[in-house]
């Protein structure tokens, strides 16, 4: 599953997975949250190339994190469980 995420009325992100959009850092909704933080109202501009840019690496370092999500759990874990062993 996927979503368009509108910058403006006519420019948006296409197809960025669901998990990625919704996935959360420190209690907040990370792309929406750095987007939020490069409001035109709030810059008094608009988005630069490189910042356009750096959404799609944001994306692509965000779905890789939800992919290892589970091997990162299960190695947490397994340290988890051999530090109190000790």
């Amino acid at each position: 599953e996927t979503c368009d995420v509108y910058l403006n009325e006519t420019v948006f992100i296409k197809n960025i997975p669901a998990t990625v959009w919704s996935y959360y850092i420190g209690g907040y909704q990370v792309i929406k949250k750095w987007l939020s933080y490069r409001e035109k109202s709030l810059l008094g501009r608009g988005l630069t190339m490189d910042e356009t840019l750096y959404i799609r690496e944001m994306t692509r370092r965000l779905a890789a994190l939800v992919m290892l999500g589970p091997e990162l759990d299960t190695n947490y874990q397994a340290v988890k469980s051999e530090l109190f062993d000790l």
